[in-house]
Order: structure tokens, then sequence, then C-alpha cells
């Protein structure tokens, strides 16, 4: 079975009819925005409600195919879908660049606050945009939150090559523990790849030195993800890679002043890294998703990978990461859903959040190849708790065939192409949202699967459209899911 990538999306030749696109729908939730910024990481207008952003990639801008643009989805106290949306492009007034065809704006999305005002603002990769030094050397932008909701913009990265990319792969965190944050990112030189960082503060006049984190010859950044795996209260990176001869997943701490590497192996992943305290034990683990091991060595952690497999690497009290020993997880583990098959896909997608609020963070899981009964490539997710430091995770897998689930699987419909978790409707428990790209015709869709309450049967899981909320110019909406 294909597996469906965002290179894949990106080289769609068949697209919406082109319409101008600015700044649409409500600028809020339901909710009023308070007077003061809620400080939670994903609103991006301050009212208390983590909000969704979707990144897409192909969308047409002002008639200009696969411009890109990115969605985001307003969060309130009925949920995504239920309080509008608004669109930011290059062609929104404010935001850096000029949307042009195969920017590919919004192929990477991430949030946090990086100007120190308290709103979340929205990082944004355009990898293949154009400028006076070449073709596809990409950009990083960073447009602001506020009680407004989001307007005006910054230009965190240019890139100085031809074909760097800059702005495919995307991770904020405080890496430098100054206090301020920063975006570390991908960059592709000749023959060599790289990871670099743009510190922070994100304000006018700030310095736009970057730092280089890592690099290979002959290979390049597949994932990131960052995540506080020593415990000083700063951010460290894990980084996966590949290349012709060398692979792996690492993870670099600039805690002295350089960057080092304190973990690694020789496991990686193409797609996604998830980080979370699965255990509840207070340090944080990771998780490597799909994990496909190097072909130069031959050692692995999972050598069951049918399907697909997950890696759980674990911290320890006192520790380091790795202390507490790893676990795989595939689909043939005890009391997880579904059957593994070759080319599923289990795990190519990831992100965690503590859903049930028991301490201990549960892994959503997306498998976009996973075929659901004869309809191939419908997309399967699963929501899937630890079972303990070294143990397989376990539970339920979901499809649109699943009760209370809306639509229908159909091939091709790539449910769980991309997965993402927020307080979406502000009770204080996190939700779910699943990215199914290829629904309706490509069009798209996200399915929103609220939290249940004390242990409480789950509740309806709903879907949000470009045609529900009234966009033009989208194609394979879910593609990308901020985060």
């Amino acid at each position: 079975m294909a597996t469906y990538t965002r290179n894949r999306l990106l080289g769609a030749a068949a697209l919406c009819a082109a319409t101008a696109l600015g700044v649409t729908g409500v600028t809020a939730g339901s909710a009023a925005a308070v007077d003061a910024p809620s400080k939670i990481r994903g609103d991006y207008n301050g009212d208390g409600y983590v909000d969704l952003a979707v990144g897409v990639p192909s969308a047409t801008v002002d008639g200009k195919a696969e411009a890109g643009y990115v969605n985001v989805v307003w969060g309130g106290a009925s949920g995504l879908g239920k309080h509008g949306s608004t669109t930011v492009s290059q062609s929104t007034a404010g935001v850096p660049g000029t949307a042009e065809a195969g920017d590919g704006f919004g192929y990477a999305v991430a949030s946090d606050d990086m100007n120190g005002d308290g709103y979340s603002d929205l990082v944004v990769g355009a990898p293949d945009e154009d400028t006076t030094v070449g073709l596809s050397v990409g950009t990083v932008a960073v447009v602001w939150g506020g009680a407004g909701g989001l307007k005006g913009g910054f230009t965190a990265a240019n890139g100085n090559f031809d074909s760097s990319r800059y702005g495919a792969q995307l991770a904020t965190g405080d890496f430098d523990k100054d206090g301020d944050n920063d975006i570390a990112f991908n960059a592709h030189f000749d023959e060599s790849s790289s990871v670099r960082m743009r510190p922070g503060p994100f304000t006018a006049g700030s310095p736009a030195t970057l730092e280089r984190v890592a690099g290979w010859h002959f290979a390049g950044s597949t994932a990131l993800a960052s995540g506080d795996f020593d415990g000083d209260g700063g951010d460290d990176l894990a980084v996966s890679y590949n290349g012709m001869e060398i692979s792996g997943t690492t993870v670099m701490n600039r805690a002295s002043g350089e960057w080092k590497e304190t973990w690694r192996t020789s496991d990686r992943t193409n797609t996604s890294l998830a980080t979370g305290d699965f255990d509840g034990d207070g340090t944080t683990d990771l998780a490597v998703g799909n994990v496909q091991p190097n072909p130069e060595t031959e050692q692995t952690h999972c050598e069951d990978r049918l399907g697909g497999a997950i890696l759980t690497v674990y911290g320890k009290k006192d520790g380091a990461l790795g202390d507490g020993g790893t676990a795989c997880t595939t689909q043939s583990s005890p009391e997880v859903g579904g059957t593994a098959e070759a080319d599923d896909n289990f795990g190519a997608h990831l992100a965690a959040d503590d859903l049930d609020g028991n301490g201990g963070a549960e892994l959503i899981v997306g498998a976009d190849a996973e075929a659901v009964g004869t309809a191939r490539n419908a997309g399967t997710y699963w929501t899937l708790a630890s079972a303990g430091a070294g143990q397989p995770f376990t539970g339920p897998a979901v499809s649109q065939n699943t009760a209370g689930v809306a639509g229908t699987a159909e091939a091709d419909d790539h449910l769980g192409a991309s997965v993402a978790t927020g307080d979406y409707d502000g009770d204080s428990r996190p939700d779910v949202a699943v990215g199914a790209p290829g629904e309706d015709g490509r069009k798209g869709g996200v399915w929103y699967a609220r939290s249940p309450k004390d242990g409480g049967p789950r509740p309806e899981v709903t879907s949000v459209t470009p045609g529900k909320l009234g966009l033009a110019g989208a194609r394979e909406y879910g593609t990308v899911l901020g985060r």
C-alpha cells in the first residue's frame, strides 16, 4: 500500500478552483476573550480554549496552485467546528512573503509563545518558497497571536541555498535555557543536511543568527520533537535522521552552552516522534513512530515490525532517557486493536497528552494506510496507554466504521494521516483531532474526538470539513495538524 506522505500531497495535479483567500470566519470562539492572555499553548486569541491549526500546503490561494495556507479552527465550549475558523496565507495582510504557486505554506506548523506576550503564536514552514537566492530555499514565518486573533507576522529564517527547504520540519522550545522560546528546523545544503536553531526572542531588531544543532553528509533529518528529557526545566531536541549509509535517532542538549548528544539509537522514524510522561513517573519519555532500523547494523529494538511498530524509550527518576527501559508496540501486541498487516503504516503519525487526567500521557497513533474491511487505505487511529515502563501500550482501534464515528470508511480516506491533541472545549481534558486528507475526493477533513468524562462512554466523534467551514481552495485538508 502507498504511504500518504506530504511529498505526495504537494505533487498532486488536481486542485480546487482559484479563490482569493484572506482571513475568513470569526476571530474568536464563543467564549468572550479575556483581558489577559490565557498562556495555554495553542490558544491564539487568549480566550482559554486551545485552537487547532490545520496546514493545507496543497491549497490554492489567489489562483496560485499549492501556494498553501493555514486554517485555524477556533476552540470553544462546543469544541471544534462550532465556533468558526480563520485562514492565514502569504496573501493575508501583515504575513511575510507573497503567495506563489508551489510555495507549500503550511507544510509544517507549530505553536508556542514566541515573543513572550502570553499569547500562542503560529509558526509556519513553507519549504518550497522561492527567493532571489534560489528555488525551494524555504522560509519559516511566525504569525502573531493576540486578543483579536492572529495578526501580522515575522520572518524567523530564510533559506540561503538552492533547495535548502527551510521549514519542512519544525519544533519549538526553550532549547538554550534563556527563558525565550526558540525554533528548530531542517536545512539542506548540496550533499549535506543539518538541523538548525533560530534563538528567541522573536521581536523587531532581535538577532537572526542561526545555530547548527547537528548535521550529516548524504543524510538528513526526518522528524523533530522537543521535550525535557533531563528534567532541568528546559527543552532538549529529539531528531530522527536517515541517509545512504547512516540513520538513527538522537537527543541533543544545549545546557552546557554547546549542543551535545545525550542519547541515541540506530532506529529511526521517517515521519513522527512524540514526547510525554507515558508511565506517569514524572520523567519525559520518547516515542519513535513506525520504527525503521539502520540497514548497516544488525541491531534494532523492534524485531517484529509487521505493519509498523512504535518504539518507546523511558526515562527514570534521577536517571537519563533510556534508563527506564524500552518497549515496542504493534497491532500484534496484547490488547491493541486491529490486525498487523504489511504496509499498514501503524505508528507513522503520533501525538501525546494526558487525556484521562491520571498523570500518564496517552499516545495517539495514526495508521493512514490501514484497510478497513475491503476499503484500502481507509485509515485508523488508536488511543493507547502505557502498561508500564518496558511494556507495550494497549488500546482500541477507531475507524469511520466504528459506532459513534462520523462518516463511512472508504478507500483512500487516509484517516490518521495526522494526529493532534488539545483542550479544544475547555473542560480541562485534552481532546483528539485526526486528519483524513483523502476524504470526499481528497478535499479532506479532520475528525474531532472529545475525551470521555470520568471514565464514561466515548462521546460521538464528529467531522470538521472545508465544506462545513465554508473554505475555498482547500485540498487534502487534514494533512498537517499543528500542536
